[in-house]
């Protein structure tokens, strides 16, 4: 049975980490066609299945998510043999009832992101001219994947919104109140900063990527606090909840 790819950030590792359940496969970076992954792969079992975990942002969190080498992280996992990747990530909440602490299983993406490297398919003798492809990109997430996650939710008791647009922004700064506006007024429901183009990615190299994202913090202009005191309030909760959702689902794969 192939391992499960989880995709998450440094709360999230830590939270397997301390009990000894993932573990290096080396201390370097898994070098690739299209260069270096963000950190080393973490191997091991995780609620019963093989895993193997990439840490988004590096070692200390020290990558910012437009300097994520998105397609060297999706390559590794492809070429490690995992056919299903979840994504961990911590958003801001525009919507309504997108509050602090909320889960949110997305179902749809507007990219906002710019100057990434979004595809395999760059024609670069070095990374084997992989073909060009017009992926169908009209269901960005796995159904399949994200009906098991948001069922996984309801098993544990989890508060999970079944759904949402997911906003992807450049970063590493966090949007103006008039930005946000302006993605409520396209239908966004969450915003974060590395959905794009990992999602995309994903579909290129056939792997079925499903999102559960926690929402840290109310976006720009919606809350009443600092944005940074809320998400250190409700991060290591947050991602505490993703992991009781992962123990959940991954025996159900």
């Amino acid at each position: 049975m192939a391992a499960i790819g989880i995709i998450g950030g440094t709360a999230l590792a830590r939270l397997a980490e301390v009990e000894g359940e993932l573990d290096p496969a080396t201390q370097q970076p898994v070098e690739t066609p299209y260069g270096a992954t963000s950190g080393p792969l973490l191997r091991g079992r995780f609620a019963g299945r093989d895993v193997i975990f990439v840490m988004r942002h590096g070692p200390g969190h020290a990558l910012p998510p437009h300097a994520i080498n998105y397609r060297a992280n999706i390559r590794a996992l492809a070429d490690a043999g995992v056919e299903q990747v979840i994504a961990a990530a911590a958003v801001g909440g525009i919507g309504r009832g997108m509050r602090a602490g909320r889960l949110v299983i997305p179902d749809q993406i507007i990219d906002y992101s710019w100057g990434r490297a979004h595809s395999f398919s760059d024609g670069h003798a070095a990374h084997g001219k992989a073909p060009l492809q017009h992926v169908d990109f009209t269901e960005p997430y796995d159904g399949e994947l994200r009906t098991a996650l948001v069922a996984a939710a309801r098993a544990a008791g989890l508060d999970a919104a079944n759904g949402g647009v997911h906003g992807v922004t450049q970063g590493p700064r966090l949007e103006t109140a008039a930005e946000v506006n302006r993605m409520e007024r396209d239908g966004c429901d969450i915003v974060g900063m590395t959905g794009m183009p990992e999602a995309g990615l994903a579909r290129e190299a056939g792997l079925a990527y499903a999102c559960c994202a926690v929402v840290v913090n109310a976006a720009a202009g919606r809350g009443a606090g600092g944005i940074h005191d809320e998400i250190e309030t409700t991060l290591a909760r947050g991602m505490a909840d993703v992991r009781r959702l992962l123990e959940a689902a991954l025996p159900t794969l």
